[in-house]
């Protein structure tokens, strides 16, 4: 039977931690929808994945920094594709409304 949602449904004004949420997944792909509420990286943490990483902002806003210093700011409709093992880290993300966003991993090394 098909599942069914929706991706601003139960969202959080304050979050701990960031609300990571798999929605899709089987052994090529992981769907992944995230709210963060000011949230940011650790300092001196950067993500390095074994997947690719397709990532769309779907409300609110947020800024990326890439290891080679390149910042991505990202707001609405924004998106962009991250190859496996690119470091990168999460800058800021709005702390007055909810960032939500969705998350596709897929491929790996």
């Amino acid at each position: 039977m098909p599942q069914t949602n929706n991706l601003f449904a139960g969202l959080p004004n304050q979050l701990a931690e960031e609300l990571v949420e798999v929605l899709v997944e089987d052994r090529d792909v992981r769907i992944e929808r995230i709210v963060s509420t000011g949230h940011t990286s650790p300092e001196g943490f950067w993500y390095d994945q074994d997947e690719n990483e397709w990532v769309v902002v779907l409300k609110g806003e947020a800024k990326l920094v890439l290891e080679n210093g390149e910042s991505v700011q990202m707001r609405p409709g924004d998106w962009i594709n991250i190859p496996a093992h690119e470091k990168h880290r999460v800058e800021w993300t709005t702390n007055d409304a909810p960032t939500v966003w969705l998350a596709v991993f897929y491929g790996s090394d």
